[in-house]
């Protein structure tokens, strides 16, 4: 059975940083993403990572902000944040394939939320 589970989520000031993790265990996956949804807003792109060749994705809103990495052996990918600000505030959801591909199939993970106090 394959699963995601975030972790590192919490509340910060504007300006702080923080790291989530996402683990995944039940197979592997040539890409994985981050993804979040703020309230009242549809869920957007943030970050992605290719597995073997470390390529990264980023969303302009978090260029030069965000850093996305991952950890072959663990199965773990991570985002660190810096320079945080209020309209990062969300809930960031992990996404893997479930092909080669971006799909309706992808699995996902729970969510972790991430507030940035003003």
């Amino acid at each position: 059975q394959v699963q995601l589970v975030e972790s590192g989520g919490g509340l910060v000031q504007a300006g702080g940083s923080l790291r989530l993790s996402c683990a995944a265990s039940g197979r592997t996956f040539s890409t994985m993403g981050w993804f979040r949804q703020a309230p009242g807003k549809e869920r957007e792109f943030v970050a992605a990572i290719s597995w073997s060749g470390g390529n990264t994705y980023y969303a302009d809103s978090v260029k030069g902000r965000f850093t996305i990495s991952r950890d072959s052996a663990k199965n773990t990918m991570y985002l660190q944040m810096t320079s945080l600000k209020p309209e990062d505030t969300a809930v960031y959801y992990c996404r893997a394939p479930y092909g080669s591909s971006w799909s309706d199939y992808d699995y996902w993970g729970q969510g972790t939320q991430v507030t940035v106090s003003s």
